[in-house]
């Protein structure tokens, strides 16, 4: 095998690619920042026990596993931020009131999560702790969408949102192992009805018939109102659906829509969830929601909602941005051409400078002016 050749679903960044996403993620975080989000860099690896505490077997299966040659313990990479983010804001932060963090780095999956992804997503996300209203769900969602806004995506954008405690309402009280709960989780994403009525053959009435309507429970507002109707009257679903109405109300006229059944993504959502989504994407560009209980295996159990994109999947979706107008500069010793250099560098200036017997073959720049000079004096004139 060549020594150039990467592994499967693995790719280098070039350097077009390379300059829209780290565009993305600097204007990202500024928009984080312009909410009063903080800025943490987790490590790439953890002990095992820690990076994977309370976050499920799905998490498990996405992550490497590694041996550290300083302890013998297992490490792993993570392949998601949120559980070390909880960690920080229950061991080392510690804080009694509202956290706001945020962060952007890699993280690693064995397998891509869907075809032609890549297993090396580079992940931006934001994160509220220490608050359990409704206000912290509402301004995760804003957030989330004017980071959409801030990135170019301003037409044809859909939150598409679903709420865990009603499915979790529907299982409370029914003996099923993990693995049944497993499939039946499938049945309900991918809405497949009669998988789901063999499954569940077995489960009470109540909870069978309640699974059975989420399947149709997708669409406008008024999946709400059917979803009162068709569902138990439990106050965990009553709840939710209140929760979903009033978010939906909120969102500055942003587009919604709902998926009771919707179970895509991490195991850890307890509460309102949500996915973002954009005209001729099939799946969520953002997703979110709330995940109360993830500090719980940190020793700190506190109110937690946040929400997630990759940036590698984001730039592929953004509208496609202009060059960077540059200076181009001869090479020479000449009296005055370093000064007038480093003057336009220090103004915030892209100066190329031709290297003798080369042209400069670059791709990110456009050199609309060059530096010239004339009687001894060097200025920059248009192209």
């Amino acid at each position: 095998m060549s020594a150039w050749v990467l592994p499967d679903h693995i790719a280098d960044v070039l350097p077009s690619e390379a300059r829209h996403i780290e565009e993305l993620r600097r204007e990202l975080l500024d928009t984080a920042r312009g909410y009063g989000y903080e800025l943490v860099m987790p490590p790439l690896l953890e002990h095992l026990e820690s990076l994977l505490s309370g976050t499920g077997e799905a998490l498990d299966l996405q992550t490497f596993k590694l041996v550290d040659q300083l302890s013998g313990r297992t490490m792993g990479l993570r392949a998601d931020t949120t559980p070390q983010v909880a960690r920080i804001d229950a061991h080392l932060l510690n804080r009694q009131g509202v956290a706001r963090l945020c962060y952007c780095g890699p993280v690693v999956h064995t397998r891509p999560d869907r075809p032609h992804a890549t297993r090396e997503p580079l992940q931006f996300g934001a994160e509220i702790y220490g608050h359990a209203g409704l206000e912290a769900d509402t301004e995760t969602l804003l957030l989330a969408l004017d980071s959409l806004r801030s990135a170019g995506l301003r037409q044809g954008v859909i939150v598409d949102m679903a709420d865990a405690r009603i499915v979790r309402s529907l299982f409370a009280g029914v003996p099923v192992d993990a693995a049944v709960l497993g499939r039946v989780h499938t049945a309900l994403a991918t809405k497949d009805a009669s998988a789901l009525r063999a499954l569940t053959r077995d489960f009470p009435a109540a909870s069978r018939e309640g699974l059975l309507a989420l399947v149709q429970l997708y669409g406008d507002a008024s999946v709400l109102d059917e979803a009162a109707k068709v569902l138990p009257a439990s106050a965990a679903v009553r709840d939710a659906l209140s929760d979903l109405r009033q978010l939906a109300s909120r969102l500055d006229g942003a587009k919604v829509s709902f998926d009771l059944s919707d179970l895509r993504g991490y195991a850890y959502y307890s509460g309102m969830r949500f996915g973002i989504y954009v005209d001729g994407v099939s799946d969520a560009l953002v997703r979110g929601g709330r995940y109360d209980e993830v500090g719980a295996v940190f020793g700190r159990n506190r109110p937690a909602v946040g929400f997630s994109v990759d940036l590698r999947e984001l730039v592929g979706v953004v509208p496609t941005r202009p060059l960077r107008a540059a200076i181009r500069a001869p090479w020479g010793e000449a009296a005055g051409l370093h000064a007038a250099i480093a003057a336009l560098r220090g103004r915030g200036e892209t100066v190329v400078r031709v290297l003798p017997g080369h042209d400069s073959e670059i791709d990110e720049f456009h050199c609309d002016r060059e530096l010239v000079e004339h009687a001894g004096q060097w200025n920059v004139q248009a192209i």
